[in-house]
């Protein structure tokens, strides 16, 4: 019988600006993502790339907010590429589709 792929939800930030995320971004995940993100917004401007996330949920839109909020706070943009369609649709039920947008680079 085949066995459930584990994959560790990290962040990793690269010399090029983008903040590369990995596996599920859920309500259990979220705590330990906050702080490299917070940290590069805090840095410079960034790029969030989410290709390698698996399972989203709402937490996640929480998380790209924050940071947004803390890159605002410092003068520097934000985006992000590679939105899985499940966040889009969590983004459009909650009202906020066209934030989302906004930050897509």
């Amino acid at each position: 019988p085949g066995s459930a792929r584990q994959v560790m939800t990290q962040v990793s930030p690269g010399a090029d600006g983008v903040l590369r995320v990995q596996g599920d971004v859920t309500l259990t995940s979220v705590a330990s993502l906050l702080p490299a993100g917070r940290q590069r917004a805090r840095e410079a401007a960034f790029i969030v790339d989410l290709a390698a996330v698996g399972t989203v949920d709402s937490a996640a839109l929480a998380l790209l907010f924050d940071w947004l909020r803390h890159a605002r706070a410092q003068n520097h943009t934000m985006g992000v590429r590679n939105v899985p369609p499940q966040l889009h649709s969590l983004a459009a039920l909650y009202g906020v589709g066209e934030l989302l947008e906004e930050m897509a680079a």
